[in-house]
């Protein structure tokens, strides 16, 4: 029996739901004890012996790209062959900056473009509150141009909201978008003003998977258009997001501000932590120009750097 190619629409545990290219779904399994596919991916599986109209995941096709995180214990993937990530924040819970930065760098050494979305605009005093926290973020371009700043997107996500509804597919069309965020954010309600009957479809995958209460464990795939050519990705929120894929050595160039500078160090092997002669260093003060690194990006940097094995010699 060939095998045919298939994408990845949802995965739970050791098993996925399998879409063939005429929008046909099925559960599939991995062929061994261990689940290497992951939502995005394109496979090869074939239907299974028994005949119950499951099948087996035969092999995973080479990826453009894999997003994941990875901490002392295991390494957690959320979506593969990404276009871009849309991190979810909210003005309330109030967010943390450091868990937005592991997530930009997660990104960026991924190769997928970031997008930053900061919900509840319509609690006016702590939406201004959060969206100042974001200031850095809004102007880490050092020559005005705004090539190195992250794009920043008030939301207020209603089930009403049609000018952010009208505004977010502008930016999602003809890309596979996955939503990162925190829980509380507002991911839930961000797919459902996307992708009307989202919970009936997430609840026949659920059903399907045999996850039952535990839907928010479960990544998910759903379509923005009629032709397949738009996808957004919901995964489970997080409040913990390890680096320990990456190197420390790393961490200056996936930081865009700090990456601005490197190359003026008077050392080659610069850590950016305390030598003499460190372009970055020298870049590092309080204030609101576009360029400088705010001491609370670098703090974030040091802690990074120490809890990624190297120390400063």
């Amino acid at each position: 029996m060939s095998a045919s190619t298939g994408l990845v629409v949802a995965a739970h545990g050791r098993h996925c739901v399998v879409e063939t290219p005429d929008g046909k779904r099925r559960i599939c399994h991995p062929r061994g004890k261990k689940s290497l596919a992951v939502v995005g991916d394109q496979v090869l599986w074939q239907s299974a012996r028994h005949g119950d109209g499951e099948g087996t995941v035969e092999q995973v096709l080479e990826r453009r790209n894999l997003l994941y995180r990875q901490d002392d214990v295991r390494s957690k993937s959320f979506a593969a062959n990404l276009d871009q990530v849309l991190i979810l924040l909210a003005a309330e819970p109030v967010f943390s900056e450091g868990l937005l930065a592991r997530a930009l760098i997660a990104s960026e050494a991924a190769g997928v473009t970031p997008l930053i979305a900061l919900n509840k605009s319509d609690l006016v005093t702590p939406f201004a509150t959060a969206w100042e926290r974001l200031w850095t973020y809004r102007h880490m371009g050092g020559d005005g141009t705004g090539a190195h700043h992250y794009r920043v997107l008030p939301l207020s996500l209603t089930q009403s909201g049609a000018v952010d509804r009208k505004a977010l597919l502008a930016l999602l069309t003809g890309k596979t978008t996955l939503v990162l965020g925190p829980s509380g954010a507002g991911k839930s309600t961000l797919v459902n003003l996307l992708v009307p009957g989202a919970a009936a479809q997430t609840g026949e995958i659920s059903q399907a998977l045999g996850s039952g209460k535990h839907t928010t464990t479960t990544t998910t795939l759903y379509w923005l258009d009629g032709e397949r050519r738009s996808a957004l990705i919901d995964s489970p929120g997080f409040q913990s997001f390890g680096l320990n894929h990456i190197a420390a050595t790393d961490l200056a160039r996936l930081m865009p501000d700090m990456a601005l500078h490197l190359g003026g160090c008077r050392f080659y092997n610069c850590t950016h932590l305390h030598e003499p002669g460190c372009a970055v260093l020298s870049q590092v003060a309080e204030g609101r120009t576009p360029g400088l690194i705010s001491p609370l990006r670098h703090r974030i940097y040091r802690e990074l750097f120490a809890e990624l094995g190297t120390r400063p010699y």
